[in-house]
């Protein structure tokens, strides 16, 4: 039997994407966020987490998708991996899923290089396509310095 995994699952642009729970620390309401001089066009700044500072990035400039203003159903998920530790910009978090292997498809050349770079795989559940993140190359590739 192949190993079960569990995912958060959020929406942009009416997609659904998914985050290895292991991943998540927190999903929380948007927040005040500080804008910061000179962070890339996909950081929207950041925010104070009870106490720490996190980055916040915007996944739909990150993935060069229509920007859309927030609403009360946005939320920002924030991930860590190692001593990192950043916030993503959602339009909506709605659940927790449990995947097998045999149910994540690879994507090979389905994308564009770019894009294709945080994309592990493509998620089948029931009638629903989840495009899965790789958190490791999405967080490193974007927040080294």
């Amino acid at each position: 039997m192949s190993p079960i995994n569990q995912y958060v699952v959020f929406k942009l642009n009416k997609e659904n994407y998914g985050v290895p729970i292991e991943h998540v620390e927190t999903v929380e309401k948007l927040t005040e966020i500080t804008r910061v001089p000179n962070a890339p066009h996909y950081i929207n700044g950041v925010m104070n987490l009870r106490g720490e500072v996190i980055p916040v990035m915007d996944l739909r400039k990150r993935f060069d998708l229509e920007h859309i203003s927030t609403t009360d159903d946005s939320r920002i998920i924030v991930l860590s991996l190692d001593e990192i530790s950043v916030g993503i910009l959602t339009d909506s978090c709605s659940e927790v899923i449990a995947l097998d292997k045999g149910q994540i498809d690879k994507t090979y050349n389905l994308t564009i290089p770019l894009e294709d770079d945080y994309v592990e795989g493509i998620g089948k559940l029931n009638e629903r396509m989840i495009i899965i993140l790789d958190i490791p190359k999405l967080l490193i590739n974007n927040m080294d310095t």
